[in-house]
């Protein structure tokens, strides 16, 4: 087990960081620890509703995912339908320091990446987020 697969299952570690590593590294890191990895390009994006589609293809939510911030907490801390991991990794690819959004709708994702964190490191799983 290499030293990045280490560190994925380190759950009291799991947190919002900026990738210090390559895509396919973190890629064949995270196949290695049996985590799911969901692969969401930013580029361009504009909006709430534009951001929320990106992260929904990204982690193929439910088609019953409603695109608004409660939506994306229960997808985020309910990862049932992608089967069974050991944990999880978000890439943000080419997110913008605004994320696209006014400031109040950054904070609130900013927050829901936070508290998904903390409730999948509650139940023992380590839930990642990197941005490059």
């Amino acid at each position: 087990m290499n030293s990045l697969t280490q560190q994925l299952n380190d759950t009291a570690a799991a947190g919002s960081y900026s990738l210090q590593c390559g895509v396919d590294e973190l890629r064949t890191a995270a196949n290695d620890a049996n985590f799911a990895l969901f692969d969401a390009d930013l580029r361009g994006i504009k909006g709430k509703q534009n951001l929320l589609n990106a992260l929904a293809a990204a982690a193929a939510f439910p088609p019953e995912f409603g695109v608004n911030w409660d939506a994306l907490t229960d997808a985020l801390c309910d990862l049932s339908w992608h089967g069974e991991a050991a944990g999880y990794v978000l890439l943000l690819r080419n997110v913008s320091a605004t994320f696209g959004l006014s400031a109040n709708d950054r904070e609130i994702v900013q927050d829901i990446l936070a508290d998904t964190v903390v409730y999948w490191r509650q139940r023992n799983k380590a839930f990642w987020v990197f941005f490059v």
